[in-house]
Parts: C-alpha cells; structure tokens; sequence
C-alpha cells in the first residue's frame, strides 16, 4: 500500500486491529455454537467473549511471539491465551488456520466491495449531473483521434455513467461470490468441528457457507473479485484518457480544476498539467497488476497449499485501497471540470464544415448517384479542404457533379448540427431513464 493513495476508510480494513478482531469473532462465534453442541463448555464460551469482545490484542507481542513458533494464527491464539487464560484452551476446536484466515479474508473483501460501490455511486453521481448539464452541447466525436462527426459532450459523459453503471453490477456480482465462510476442518472433511459450526459462523459473519472447501476457500472466487476492480480500473483510466486527451493546449475543451496557489511546473510557471487524471492512469495500472496474480492463485496443490498467501498478502490491500482512492479521486475530478463549450464549438468548426460529409454523401446516393461515385464526389472536395484550400460547402458548390443534385441553398441545411444530436434524447432515456 502506498499511503499518498490511501484513504483511512480503506487502509483500516486492513490494518492489524481490524484482522485480529475478526479473527477472535470467528474463534468466539465458533466456540458459541460448540459450546451449544456440547463439545465445550457453555461457561468457556461465556468468558471468551467477555474478557476478549474488547480487548486490544498487541500486534507488537503477537509479531514477537511468531518470530518464534513461525505461525501466525498460534501467535495470535497464544497472545489471545494471555488475555482470556485458561478457557482459551477451547478456542479452535477442530479448525484449521485457513478456517480463520479464509473467513476473515471474505469478511475484509466484502468490507472493501462496500466502500467501492458507495465510491461507484459517487462517480455515477457527478457523471449524471455533468451529462445533463451538456447534455445538448455540442463537440467533435473523433475515431483513431480525427474528427469525425459531432456528439454532444453530454452524450459521451453518458456513456461513461452506462460504463459505470456496469461496473457497479460486476463489484456487487464480486462481493456476493467472495462472501463465504469456511470452518471445516483439515483438508475440509469436518472430521473434528461440525457443519453445523461453520453454518453458525458464517450467519453471524453474514457470509454464505462454502459448499467444498478443501482446507481453503477455492481461489476462482477470488480470481473473479479481482477481475472485477481490475475491469473498474480500466474503466477510471479510460475516462481520465478522455480528460487528459480534451485538456491538451491545442484542444482545450474540457481543463482539470487548477486551485488557487496549485503549481503546474517547477520549471515553468505556464503550466496548468492534468496531473489527477495521469495519476489515475498510475493506479489504474497498479489495481491491474492484481488480476493476473489472482490468476495464478486458482491452481493451489491438491487440498491446498500457501503459495497464495504471499500474494494476497499484497494484492488485497494495495488493489482495493488504491480503487477506492482513484474512484474517489475520479468523483472530484468530474465534479469539479471545467468545461469550455466555445472551444468545443471552435474545435467543430475548426475543420470548415469536413464533419458533415457523411451526411452530403448519403443525400446525394438518395438522389441517384451511385455510393462509390458519390463518396469520391465528396471525397476530393473534402481533400481539398483537409489541405487548407478553402471551405468545405463552397467546394460542393462549385463541383460540377455535385451541382447536378443540389444547389448551394440546398447543400446549406446538410450542415446543420442539430441533425447530429435529434436522438439524444432517445439516448438519454436509455441510461438515465425516462
């Protein structure tokens, strides 16, 4: 984890305190129900959860106690030991390390899914609002980075809340395949705690039982959740691609919001830089780099082994804090842009009339000519243009095969931008709803 792109919210699901809080529920809730089955006693139970419901477990003192038994999990245990004494002995009947870690594991990514979907709502939130506030003005759509024909900037920012949208139903797909509970014991048999245990665990956890757990929650689930923030993340970049693109000089439509005081350069005080959003493309690629990991972590050895442990270790944290604090950082961003709707008109016009050539092509196929003929028609006028001869709708004027079909007060009204945007409104209804 990189603490510059970490919000507390995030970095607490994973800090020591948390961990070891939920390890002791799901000791304790564990040692609940056995006790109601009878294997210990319901006195044992009692004290554990009344001497370590809120006890602060010592990181430092567990740390030491592992650096000799070489385990986590029994340095906890011990450290848990000198807190609840002697009745600690009946904790962890019958389970396995991987019973808590596991569990826990699903508990702290169920937490992070939260915080990301209420941070995908925030983002959905400031797309809405800036959609609708462009919703009709008008800018150059552009393919391969030419222009090409006019959008409004209203429809692209929809079509990122669509994008968004999506990404909001794989986090909630995510949370709800990772959130399972396993307490069956060694190699996942339930020889020494009951079905009945785990089903009690993971209802107090507000987890689903894992229906085969071998020993470990199987690593598909977790291959998919991380595929998910991996598909989020590539979706914040190309959004902050699109700013990044619109924000160079020579295009200037849209600008990121440069504060009072802010510093573009230490070289060159001119500089007004998109440095959120090329800050987001960094932690795009930084969630990214999580999935293939996540991958490799499927394919563990027979009932289990630990070669996912070092990865998850590091994957888990570092993917869904530094998602949340790019989503937050993309919520702010959109909110705050500065949008220049002159220079989007400037930009349109900029090319003397090139972006409506589809349109004088089809009307003139409409009027008899063949496509192929028609589109080198309007093709040689528009070369001309390209290289900086004069206006597009004075070249159809004045061409002669053109001139058979239209006359210049006819050619006019092709050049209207209204034409580009009367389905907006269709569009909108779709994503926004009626």
């Amino acid at each position: 984890m990189i603490h510059r792109y970490a919000r507390k919210e995030a970095a607490a699901i994973w800090d020591s305190a948390m961990k070891y809080k939920i390890w002791f529920e799901i000791e304790a809730h564990a040692a609940t129900k056995m006790a109601e089955l009878g294997v210990i006693p319901t006195e044992a139970a009692e004290i554990l959860w009344e001497k370590g419901k809120d006890a602060a477990f010592d990181a430092d003192r567990i740390d030491e106690i592992e650096r000799t038994v070489k385990h986590d999990v029994i340095a906890f245990l011990t450290h848990v030991s000198e807190i609840v004494g002697p009745e600690a002995r009946f904790l962890h009947q019958g389970m396995t390390s991987s019973d808590v870690l596991d569990t826990c594991f699903a508990v702290q990514l169920q937490k992070s899914a939260d915080l990301l979907i209420e941070d995908v709502d925030l983002v959905l939130a400031a797309l809405k609002k800036r959609a609708l506030e462009h919703k009709l003005t008008p800018t150059v759509g552009r393919s391969h980075g030419i222009h090409a024909e006019p959008v409004t900037f209203g429809l692209k920012l929809a079509g990122y809340y669509a994008e968004f949208t999506r990404a909001r139903k794989r986090l909630v797909v995510a949370r709800e395949e990772i959130s399972t509970c396993a307490i069956s014991g060694a190699v996942g048999t339930f020889a020494n705690v009951s079905p009945e245990v785990e089903a009690y665990v993971a209802e107090k956890m507000g987890l689903e039982v894992e229906p085969v757990s071998t020993q470990v929650i199987p690593r598909d689930r977790h291959a998919a959740y991380f595929a998910a923030l991996g598909v989020v993340a590539s979706s914040i970049e190309r959004l902050a691609t699109e700013i990044r693109h619109l924000q160079r000089t020579e295009v200037l439509e849209v600008e990121e919001f440069f504060s009072p005081g802010q510093k573009g350069s230490s070289a060159m005080p001119h500089k007004r830089n998109p440095v959120l959003t090329e800050n987001l493309t960094g932690l795009a690629r930084l969630v990214r780099s999580a999935v293939v990991p996540a991958m490799e972590n499927v394919a563990l050895w027979h009932e289990r082994d630990i070669s996912h442990s070092s990865v998850e270790r590091g994957i888990a944290p570092d993917a869904t804090i530094h998602l949340d604090f790019a989503l937050r950082r993309l919520a702010g961003v959109i909110d705050n842009l500065l949008i220049y709707p002159d220079n989007m008109q400037k930009n349109i016009d900029r090319l003397g009339g090139l972006v409506h050539s589809q349109r004088v092509m089809l009307a003139m196929t409409q009027k008899g000519m063949s496509r192929e003929d028609s589109y080198s028609a309007v093709q040689r006028n528009a070369m001309k243009v390209w290289r900086g001869e004069g206006n597009f709708l004075d070249f159809l004027a004045a061409d002669e095969d053109v001139s058979k079909f239209f006359t210049r007060e006819q050619l006019e009204p092709f050049f209207n931008l209204d034409y580009h945007t009367k389905h907006v409104d269709t569009i909108f209804a779709r994503v926004f709803g009626a």
